[in-house]
């Protein structure tokens, strides 16, 4: 099929499949003995050619050398492996350029159910090109289909070989043409409560499918994943709202409660301060009273006095000023 991934959409799958293959083993291919898979490398090939080359995916593994991953649905050997040869070509040529020394390069090459056998050499005399071939054809994707659905179904979380081979799914033996096989794996992938696990799962069989899969249903597929993404940022956001609005309300009831804190110490302190008034106003008033009283029996006292000792003596006695005394004197003479 003409076209391919297109690029408004490769970012979202290469940081997928980046996710999925980090770390990963490819026994799932029947491939033992390979390095783990250490990154995802671009996998375009510019060159000084006016055209630009795209390998299928291709993988930098932990002992640092570089595996071209191929898909094929068909048995032109040589025309498939010459074009192997140019990817390895302008990889070698690039790290080189970068790097100034040779990476080794590894090529594997999944056939589809379409091929069931395959030459794995391609001898030009002093040129020899070797890969190792995964025949697909041999794996029952039905049986793997089916028991996969019921993990998922079931609420059950996939095993990282079992995530790589329902990518595949679509590439195995199956009872179904593999447009239909697309499909079922993609809409059971949508299913995955793991959302990671699922744009991961997805974005796999976009790649893995890529030469195969009906262009506008590839698109719709792109879109949905864009559209979820868009989604999930409105949740982001709408959840940061969320955290921020209640941010702000935790700190206005907090700085509330400081208020009504600072408010109830306030009121506290003025029913204090009036009480400590009330108590002085009528401390100062019995003290008043209390000298009113005891001067009025002063004054009682001198006026008895009037008639036996002399003005002073009766202020000395009485504790008022003899002025007091000679007002009482002349009150008592008139």
């Amino acid at each position: 099929m003409p076209g391919g991934i297109s690029h408004h959409a490769k970012d979202i799958l290469f940081k997928s499949l980046s996710a999925l293959y980090q770390n990963q083993a490819l026994d799932v291919y029947g491939l033992h003995g390979l390095p783990r898979i250490k990154a995802l490398l671009p996998n375009e090939f510019p060159s000084v050619r006016a055209d630009e080359r795209r390998a299928d995916t291709v993988f930098l593994l932990e002992d640092d050398s570089i595996l071209l991953l191929e898909y094929e649905s068909n048995e032109r050997f040589l025309d498939n492996h010459l074009k192997y040869l140019d990817y390895a070509c302008r990889l070698l040529h690039t790290y080189y350029q970068q790097e100034k020394r040779i990476r080794p390069v590894r090529i594997v090459v999944i056939y589809t159910s379409d091929v069931t056998s395959a030459r794995e050499q391609l001898d030009a005399g002093d040129v020899l090109l070797s890969s190792k071939a995964v025949l697909l054809g041999e794996f029952n994707g039905d049986a793997i289909f089916h028991a996969i659905e019921e993990k998922v179904h079931n609420g059950e979380p996939l095993t990282p070989e079992e995530t790589m081979k329902l990518i595949l799914v679509p590439l195995m033996h199956t009872r179904f043409d593999r447009q239909t096989m697309i499909e079922k794996t993609i809409e059971l992938a949508k299913t995955i409560d793991d959302e990671p696990k699922q744009l991961h799962i997805i974005a796999g069989v976009l790649t893995a499918t890529d030469k195969f899969i009906d262009r506008s249903y590839a698109e719709k597929v792109k879109e949905w994943i864009k559209m979820n993404k868009v989604f999930r940022l409105l949740v982001e956001e709408l959840e940061q709202e969320k955290e921020e609005m209640l941010k702000k309300v935790m700190q206005e009831k907090e700085q509330a409660v400081q208020r009504a804190i600072q408010e109830k110490e306030q009121a506290v302190q003025r029913v204090i301060q009036e009480k400590e008034q009330a108590v002085q106003r009528v401390m100062q008033e019995k003290e008043q009273a209390i000298k009113q009283t005891e001067k009025r029996k002063a004054i009682e006292i001198a006026k008895n006095l009037l008639d036996v000792l002399p003005i002073h003596e009766i202020a000395k006695r009485t504790g008022l000023t003899v002025a007091e005394v000679a007002d009482l004197a002349k009150e008592m003479d008139r």
